[in-house]
């Protein structure tokens, strides 16, 4: 059986380094990226069977990024890597085409294994999960959180914006022009009946598009 080729995105370099050391003996791993939008530009490049992402990544999350890589590359296959515990974000991962979820803490026993799994087209759920995330993500197959609401270019400008990036940066990191980024902004806020910035940074960190 050839070996398959892992693609890895992690915000921390020592973890993607070690990471790396871990499969390299199993697996191709043909490449490693800081972010989700870094991760969106090599996938196509390097052609991965299996992608192994964080959820929190600056400049597009892990949950975005999913969904973005698996409309264009269906066929490649997502294991979540993270150190979130909450069931809702696990099961968040599953609707956005994942095909595994581990925790970081367990990496040095079960990653090999999840992508062993997922390489034989099953899914792979840590048996550190506690049984309400199963539950979650079985049982409630649909989020009723307002992040839904958000169109997936409105979740791209509030990440960016709860990262502290200006609107002229938001603009050249998306390629439009900054006063699309303003109306996205203040259409945002008028939508979740949100009044301050702040207010749209708590929002996103609450849902998990930028990590507390």
């Amino acid at each position: 059986m050839t070996r398959p080729r892992v693609l890895l995105a992690d915000d921390h370099r020592l973890l993607r380094e070690a990471f790396t050391r871990l499969l390299e003996t199993d697996c191709e791993v043909v490449g490693a990226v800081a972010d989700g939008r870094a991760l969106l530009a090599a996938a196509p490049e390097v052609r991965p069977d299996i992608v192994v992402l964080d959820v929190a990544m600056p400049l597009l999350n892990g949950l975005d990024a999913a969904r973005q890589l698996k409309r264009a590359m269906p066929h490649v296959k997502v294991i979540f890597l993270t150190m979130n515990e909450d069931p809702e974000v696990a099961a968040e991962a599953f609707r956005a085409g994942a095909s595994g979820y581990l925790l970081k803490n367990s990496a040095a026993s079960e990653l090999l294994q999840a992508i062993g799994e997922v390489s034989r087209g099953r899914s792979y759920v840590t048996p550190l999960a506690t049984k309400g995330l199963v539950d979650t993500f079985l049982h409630r197959p649909e989020p009723s959180a307002k992040p839904a609401e958000l169109s997936p270019r409105q979740r791209e400008v509030l990440q960016l914006l709860a990262e502290g990036h200006t609107m002229k940066e938001i603009a050249r990191v998306l390629k439009i022009t900054p006063r699309t980024v303003a109306f996205h902004k203040y259409s945002m806020m008028e939508q979740l009946g949100i009044t301050s910035s702040a207010e749209l940074v708590q929002f996103a960190v609450k849902h998990h598009l930028v990590s507390g």
